[in-house]
């Protein structure tokens, strides 16, 4: 008979991985950030799109022959801007540079991503800055760590006192969602401590793990820039929704992250 695996080899095999994925990710930031430092400038959309391509080839040429040895039979996903829900079975949804237009422009606030999904259930998951130098990883019912140390949540409970963010999930956005989001920062104002709009969203995920800011909320969205977030942010102890307090799932047109404590106020405010 063959032996059965148990829940703890399993847990075992997944931390595993996930310490082997957390290498890929920084080995694909170190290649990016010899890239780093000058400002590339572009005339055209066309130029700026192969710029960024660039910057992607560079990271993929690292992340995929590693993440494909440990994984052989899981999918691929590469395209940031891609959404909705995967075909059953493991995939790799990987961002090679989240937040690559930042790094065209010389400016700090981007990372190399790496997020295993098992049947649309994200499992697993390593966002790294190359620039500071930080690794966030996260494994379910395992929590959210930075390098080693555990996160948490902030114990905020009053939206007044509350620093919030939020974020363009895409350049060519549709124009209803660029309204929304426009009114729902101008709600945040009228109700919040500080609103902080800026891209790419996995940043401020992290920093809602972190217990830096309290919540953060986009419209639309891609699977690329919100799994590695949305699962650290749940393994730190916070709330994950839609805008209006529904379950979050990749098909959803929204995604609310905040502190338990004031969800529920970020909810009535983004519904309004």
């Amino acid at each position: 008979m063959s032996e059965t695996l148990q829940p703890t080899d399993v847990a075992a095999s997944d931390a595993d991985l996930l310490a082997r994925t957390a290498i890929a990710v920084r080995a694909a930031g170190s290649a990016l950030r010899e890239r780093f430092g000058e400002v590339v400038r572009h005339q055209t959309r066309e130029e700026l799109m192969r710029a960024l391509a660039a910057n992607d080839d560079t990271a993929l040429d690292i992340l995929r022959p590693r993440l494909t040895g440990l994984r052989p039979d899981a999918g691929w996903v590469e395209d940031e801007l891609d959404g909705g829900a995967l075909p059953p079975g493991e995939w790799w949804v990987v961002d090679p540079a989240e937040g690559n237009v930042n790094h065209l422009h010389a400016l700090p606030e981007w990372a190399v991503t790496a997020t295993l999904v098992r049947d649309n259930q994200p499992v697993l998951t390593a966002v790294h800055l190359p620039l500071t130098g930080e690794t966030y990883t996260a494994l379910t019912g395992a929590g959210a760590h930075l390098d080693g140390r555990p996160l948490h949540v902030s114990q905020s409970t009053d939206l007044g006192l509350s620093i919030v963010a939020t974020s363009q999930a895409r350049p060519d956005e549709d124009e209803k969602v660029v309204r929304r989001v426009g009114s729902s920062i101008t709600e945040m104002l009228l109700d919040a401590l500080v609103v902080r709009t800026a891209v790419p969203a996995t940043l401020h995920l992290t920093n809602v793990a972190a217990g830096r800011i309290d919540a953060f909320w986009q419209f639309a969205g891609a699977r690329a820039d919100l799994l590695p977030g949305a699962l650290l942010v749940t393994e730190a102890g916070g709330q994950i929704s839609d805008v209006q307090g529904r379950p979050w799932t990749t098909q959803s047109e929204s995604l609310l992250a905040a502190a338990p404590g004031i969800h529920a106020q970020a909810v009535t405010t983004l519904s309004r």
